[in-house]
């Protein structure tokens, strides 16, 4: 009979304790411990830290939050500074980003009570004051009117007529912009189809989002619209918002736009994302818009909603998440009917194929392979006349791509970021 000298409980938690709280945290400790407390160590390594903090079934960062919110809600506050340090210094993958420690705070504040996230505010700002140039974060002064939802930006709008209703979403780790991203929408939708996309971008990038003229919260003008005005009409937003050149990533007639864009303002484009458009539509497309235009005159936009809907979300999807359709649905119907038959002209006028080799911007197309309204063969015509232009087709997606395959659409996205 073998005896193993080993205790493997103690031995599991240790490995625990020392991967979320640090080495030099543990060392410490084990190096105070005495006659008098070191039972209770011996307790807390082998249950807390391997009973509980050894259980699989969740990683250790998402234990680190819970702990941080039961710590707040009970004014533990000598544990809170512990997991906050710790947690804001981490190299294990256990670690909190600044952003996702306000985050735990300020959701506190409704579950655990307003005075309850105050002092764990102090805490931990005191804590980042601290080790700010270890982990590269500035704690400076900011008005608390300066301050806008992370999930929707701050919103504004332009100077200069039709005036352009907008949102921007600053980098929440707190750094210089990697990127300055614009989302560009598509016909009858607004900026908040963007809202997904529009967030895990502002990790780290300065997130414009906005309203074409007509649309969502943007004012509409007289008279049909071409291309060149919406495109113009990015233009002296982002002259406007001082942005320098930008990342464009439109969809749809935001595709459209980008690529007028790049013709006529080059300075102003970094790169394109153009995603489920096209550089022109043929004859019979050219109609089909006309009479889109003729009906909604006649009878409104609600005559087409339906049709709209069944180009935009394939069979499978509308089935399967009819409350987004819905919701779509909602704001196309809603949108101003003289705003909408503008850019309808615009879209069905959009004329930039012999031109497309004078893009001179890294760009990434994006195709649906169920796409009916652009397909596959529109995509593949901006790829062969944009030089060095990529094309990626995502499955199971129409023409709303970010909206039925999100994740595979910032994938897209995010892996071209990474290239330029």
């Amino acid at each position: 009979m073998s005896y193993d000298p080993l205790d493997h409980d103690f031995e599991r938690g240790m490995r625990n304790r020392r991967s979320v709280l640090g080495d030099q945290w543990v060392d410490r400790s084990v190096a105070n411990a005495t006659n008098f407390n070191a039972d209770f160590q011996n307790l807390i390594t082998r249950f807390a830290w391997n009973e509980i903090w050894g259980r699989p079934g969740l990683d250790h960062k998402t234990r680190r939050i819970i702990v941080l919110a039961i710590t707040i809600a009970l004014g533990r506050w000598e544990e809170f500074e512990l997991h906050v340090r710790a947690g804001l210094t981490s190299k294990e993958g256990t670690g909190l980003t600044p952003d996702e420690m306000k985050e735990v705070l300020i959701q506190s504040a409704i579950y655990a009570g307003v005075p309850a996230a105050n002092t764990a505010f102090t805490h931990a700002q005191k804590i980042l004051r601290e080790i700010s140039a270890d982990i590269g974060y500035q704690v400076e002064p900011q008005r608390p009117a300066d301050s806008s939802h992370p999930g929707i930006g701050k919103e504004g709008r332009t100077a200069s007529s039709p005036s352009l209703h907008y949102s921007v979403r600053e980098p929440r780790n707190g750094r210089a912009p990697r990127h300055t991203v614009v989302l560009s929408h598509a016909i009858g939708a607004d900026l908040m189809m963007w809202d997904g996309l529009a967030n895990q971008l502002a990790a780290d990038c300065r997130v414009i989002a906005y309203d074409h003229r007509g649309h969502g919260s943007s004012e509409k003008a007289d008279g049909l619209y071409s291309m060149a005005d919406l495109a113009d009409d990015a233009a002296r937003m982002l002259r406007e918002l001082d942005t320098g050149p930008v990342v464009w990533v439109g969809l749809s007639m935001g595709g459209m736009v980008g690529q007028e864009l790049a013709l006529r303002h080059p300075g102003l484009v970094r790169a394109l994302v153009l995603a489920n458009t096209t550089s022109a539509y043929p004859d019979a497309a050219r109609e089909a818009w006309q009479q889109r235009i003729a009906t909604v005159r006649e009878q409104g936009i609600e005559a087409i909603a339906d049709a709209v809907m069944g180009r935009y979300f394939h069979d499978a999807f509308r089935a399967g998440h009819a409350a987004t359709v819905a919701r779509f649905r909602e704001r196309l119907t809603s949108t101003d009917a003289l705003g909408y038959i503008g850019c309808c002209n615009a879209v069905g006028t959009v004329d930039t194929t012999a031109r497309l080799g004078q893009i001179k911007a890294p760009t990434l197309v994006i195709a649906g392979e169920l796409d009916q309204g652009t397909p596959i063969a529109m995509a593949e015509t901006l790829v062969n006349g944009i030089e060095g232009a990529q094309l990626e087709v995502i499955n199971g997606a129409s023409h709303i791509s970010a909206v039925e395959q999100p994740q595979a659409f910032a994938e897209l996205v995010m892996r071209f970021l990474a290239q330029i």
